[in-house]
């Protein structure tokens, strides 16, 4: 049955607010995000945040900003009032809020004071607002800045009530989205309390460093997103026809199974973007495995004219006039500051593997870089430092293959010449021990020559082409129907990249070719992995659009694996090309290809220290 036809009618203004609250105010989080934000368009130096039940009971932010007069107070809770637009160019906005809609908003579906003084007066003023009903200001003492206070979160809409989760959880929300803000805004001391505990209290940058913003904002992040992410980072400042871009992008090594330590901003705004999350995952996908993702924070400057923040009633995503030059920008900095790092690997796999020999009393280590890519962990019992230091030194008591340096290189001190040092060991047919002036390396050999083949390979493909060796007994591999339909649509691009191939029976193909570089390959291996990763690409892509993927595919397979024994010529030139190739400090999946321990660690190891 349908309803009845009535006549149109304007909606109350309370009903209006409410609707444009079921919008702007999805959670606590939302409205403590708002008011901040309006916090920093006031100017304000120090912004304190405390909550009770989650934000649900009460939210109280208070800032030292601008204030208001008692007749700004009153437009400041009446919708589409706002002193951010002075132009009214919807073109042009340089603010965090803009809209007039975030106050009047909250105070509809709550119970709101807002109390404010502005600078040089003599007295604050005080407005209260229950269910949308506003009552006249009123005197009341306050320092300069503003104080809102917000009670029973959503008692006029008692059905958004049912959707927050628990009190924590919501505390969490609010955690995160104040955090966000304060990275962009080093310069501003923030503070979060809930549950008259405090969750963080961040000072404002150190005035030393207010005149070098990126000293600042790194000290900032360090406070936030952790130390090893300071250690770990890699400065990021480029230009692009009128865009800039900068941060910090933490080394490939220094990686999470989640996204959600990427933060990305654009004209100070935090935003949850697809566009520049998809850059920031090409960037990196040459050296990450496909569950593993970089930890980033990146601030886009952008002309106003070409980005549009109206896209989103809570102004988590922007729409950009140009969106191709943003994302070339962002990939091109991004690879630019990565292959400038050089064999540079994580500081955190070193700490990692020190920990390991460390005396303590867990049941377990995670270290971040076994063959799984996820960590490997290993049981180790309470020890004391003796057991742990000899258990240390047991593997080089017999190594795979001993080597003493040329004299040559000894005269010449050549390990103080090279970043890696000089081969003295191999241990289990997998390891390199090198030492350096500082200390010692060890390097996983597959995990090295992995990476250094997937570079030359790169390098051929964008010079003359792969070069390819034929195969003396053409090899058949069983991929399975779908697979050898897939191969054989790809076969010609398939043969620019070295791999000549062509269909043979039902499910099946035969290999002719393989790349040169490759050497012995293993090449069952290879053309399996190459049909799974087709089936994932989809038809639309071409190859050389993931020409990082498929060279990755190819350079796992090479010959130097874990278990073949080397030579002492064979391990210094392996050292020598990780130290002239790029992004050599990681393999194609984001593991370390070496470890360095710091002769100071090692000796704090044996008491020396």
């Amino acid at each position: 049955m349908s309803a009845p036809v009535r006549p149109l009618r304007r909606l109350p203004s309370t009903l209006v607010n409410r609707i444009a609250a079921g919008e702007v105010v999805e959670r606590p989080a939302s409205a403590v995000k708002e008011l901040v934000e309006n916090a920093i368009d006031a100017g304000a130096q120090r912004i304190a945040v405390v909550l009770k039940d989650g934000g649900r009971s009460f939210i109280s932010v208070v800032d030292d900003g601008v204030g208001m007069s008692p007749e700004e107070l009153q437009l400041a809770v009446e919708r589409h009032c706002t002193s951010k637009l002075p132009d009214d160019d919807l073109n042009d906005i340089r603010t965090l809020g803009f809209r007039g809609e975030a106050l009047p908003s909250i105070a509809s579906v709550s119970r709101f004071v807002i109390t404010s003084r502005p600078a040089g007066a003599d007295t604050a003023w005080s407005l209260e607002i229950e269910g949308g009903m506003k009552s006249a200001p009123r005197p009341a003492a306050h320092p300069p800045g503003t104080r809102v206070e917000v009670r029973d979160l959503f008692f006029a809409t008692p059905a958004r009530l049912k959707f927050l989760k628990e009190p924590r959880s919501e505390s969490g929300h609010v955690a995160d989205a104040l955090r966000r803000l304060a990275m962009a805004h080093p310069s501003i001391a923030f503070r979060l309390e809930s549950e008259e505990r405090t969750l963080f209290d961040l000072p404002a940058a150190n005035p030393s460093l207010l005149g070098k913003a990126d000293a600042a904002r790194l000290a900032r992040l360090a406070t936030i997103m952790g130390r090893e992410f300071a250690d770990n980072a890699l400065a990021i400042d480029a230009n692009r026809e009128g865009f800039r871009l900068t941060g910090f992008a933490g080394l490939p090594t220094l990686n999470r199974p989640t996204g959600q330590h990427q933060y990305l901003f654009v004209n100070g705004r935090p935003v949850r973007d697809k566009l520049l999350a998809g850059a920031v995952r090409g960037a990196y996908q040459d050296f990450l495995a496909r569950d593993r993702h970089p930890m980033v924070a990146l601030f886009l400057e952008a002309p106003t004219e070409m980005v549009d923040v109206n896209v989103h009633p809570a102004k988590t995503e922007v729409r950009f006039r140009d969106a191709g030059i943003v994302r070339g920008l962002i990939v091109g900095a991004l690879r630019t500051a990565l292959s400038a790092a050089g064999h540079r690997a994580s500081t955190t796999v070193a700490d990692a593997a020190l920990g390991a020999f460390r005396p303590h009393t867990g049941h377990a280590t995670a270290l971040p870089f076994g063959r799984g890519g996820n960590g490997l962990t290993a049981s180790l019992p309470p020890r004391g430092l003796a057991e742990a230091a000899a258990e240390f030194m047991a593997p080089f008591a017999e190594p795979s293959a001993r080597v003493e340096a040329p004299p040559s290189e000894a005269a010449n001190g050549s390990d103080n010449a090279y970043p890696l040092g000089v081969a003295r060991a191999q241990l289990h047919e997998t390891y390199i021990v090198a030492q350096t002036a500082g200390g010692v390396v060890i390097v996983d050999q597959h995990a090295a020559h992995e990476r250094l083949l997937h570079e030359k390979l790169k390098n051929q493909l964008e010079s003359q082409g792969v070069k390819r060796q034929a195969l003396l007994l053409p090899e058949v591999v069983e991929v399975g129907e779908d697979g050898a339909r897939r191969l054989a649509q790809r076969a010609a691009e398939l043969a620019e990249m070295g791999l000549v191939l062509e269909p043979f029976g039902l499910g099946a193909v035969v290999v002719r070719e393989t790349p040169a570089l490759l050497g012995e390959a293993d090449i069952q291996g290879l053309v399996r992995d190459l049909a799974d990763e087709l089936a994932e690409l989809g038809d639309h892509l071409s190859l050389k659009e993931k020409v990082e993927d498929v060279c990755g595919t190819l350079a796992c397979h090479t010959s130097v694996r874990a278990g073949r024994r080397l030579t002492v010529e064979e391990m210094n030139a392996l050292l020598r090309q990780m130290e002239a190739t790029p992004h050599s400090g990681q393999c194609n999946h984001g593991r370390p290809t070496y470890v360095e321990l710091k002769l100071a660690d090692i000796e704090r190891l044996f008491g020396r220290r």
